[in-house]
């Protein structure tokens, strides 16, 4: 089959590999739509996750099943699914703890793209196909539906790890897609007032349209100071961190008050260390609680969160910028999120239908 793959650090290009074999709990899936996501880009470029050889990049699908396992009872070919970036070892130790994501060991429920090739080809595999696919509603679009495998899952974690709750004042640290999710799940647990950081107008509009109730350009100086004038010096109650680099842990702690919570979705791609300023957090003693983590997968997942655009309470289609029809544009959607233009939030690719 013919699949685009990271051939080494800093090179990608088209290859041709074996087709993935179906086990018995498993399915095989070919690609409806696909999106790229800049962790692909911290993939490749920064050699994140170490070097890879002809490894087969993408996890933002919707496909439609071709083969599915002898075991598998809830999914037969032709059916239209939602593929989740994150799919688990469910019968792991890990999930059987709650944190099935890192089932197996630390991200290992992150696969396509990191352990195992992805979904940019002709055909893909999907482990343990019952807990990790999810039917596509018939009046859901498949376009919007892409950016339920890892946008959306991703921003609303970052809302889940900030445990934000009524009448609080929130910061969403970047404004790309996932910070958009971000912006939209503090509204959709009650946030008073929501402050997006962020530059580029193409985000700064879709992120009024999802709840930011205020604006800041860090282009206009410190975050931190922004923040900390815009509320009196108070600062707020909960920090989501959805860009930038190990450097903006600081201005989430200076931001944040005591007691407060930072949920941090970012991938970070480069840099050794966090670095936490001392006074800010209290000498240690401030009660500012930091959690990072990486979004949970699988069916359950999706299925809830296929509602939220079925109810019509959460539109993805405000994050959708770009459209490429056909295979061979794979590339050109990968390098828009390499390049990000300012005109860019997210492209997707769509296959067939």
């Amino acid at each position: 089959m013919k699949g685009y793959a990271m051939l080494k650090i800093g090179e990608a290009g088209w290859i041709t590999k074996d087709s993935p074999q179906c086990g018995p709990l498993d399915a095989l899936v070919r690609p409806l739509v696909v999106a790229p996501c800049t962790s692909d880009i911290h993939t490749v470029w920064e050699g994140a996750v170490g070097e890879r050889h002809d490894m087969i990049l993408g996890h933002e699908c919707v496909g439609q099943v071709v083969e599915t396992g002898a075991l598998v009872r809830d999914f037969k070919p032709g059916d239209r699914v939602i593929v989740p970036a994150i799919t688990p070892d469910w019968n792991s130790i890990e999930a059987q703890g709650g944190f099935s994501m890192h089932s197996g060991g630390m991200l290992a429920g992150w696969k396509f793209s990191n352990i195992k090739d992805g979904v940019f080809a002709e055909l893909f595999h999907v482990n343990d196909a019952d807990g990790n696919l999810a039917l596509l509603p018939e009046k859901v679009d498949p376009v919007s539906a892409v950016m339920l495998s890892d946008m959306i899952p991703t921003g609303l974690h970052g809302a889940e790890l900030a445990d934000i709750r009524f009448g609080d004042s929130v910061c969403v640290i970047g404004i790309g897609p996932v910070g958009l999710m971000s912006v939209a799940g503090a509204a959709l647990r009650g946030a008073s007032r929501i402050y997006a950081v962020g530059s580029r107008e193409v985000c700064v509009e879709a992120a009024r349209k999802y709840g930011a109730t205020t604006v800041v350009n860090y282009r206009d100086g410190d975050i931190a100071d922004q923040i900390n004038d815009l509320t009196s010096g108070r600062g707020v109650d909960r920090v989501i961190i959805a860009g930038g680099d190990v450097d903006t842990f600081a201005s989430a702690v200076r931001m944040l008050k005591p007691g407060g919570v930072i949920g941090n979705v970012n991938y970070l791609g480069e840099g050794e260390y966090v670095r936490i300023p001392r006074a800010e957090w209290g000498a240690g003693m401030g009660h500012k609680t930091i959690a990072g983590g990486l979004m949970p997968g699988g069916r359950r997942r999706m299925e809830k969160l296929v509602s939220l655009i079925e109810s019509k309470r959460l539109d993805p289609s405000h994050l959708i910028t770009h459209r490429f029809q056909g295979m061979e544009n794979i590339e050109k959607a990968l390098m828009l999120m390499k390049d990000k233009p300012r005109s860019l939030i997210k492209p997707v690719v769509i296959l067939d239908f």
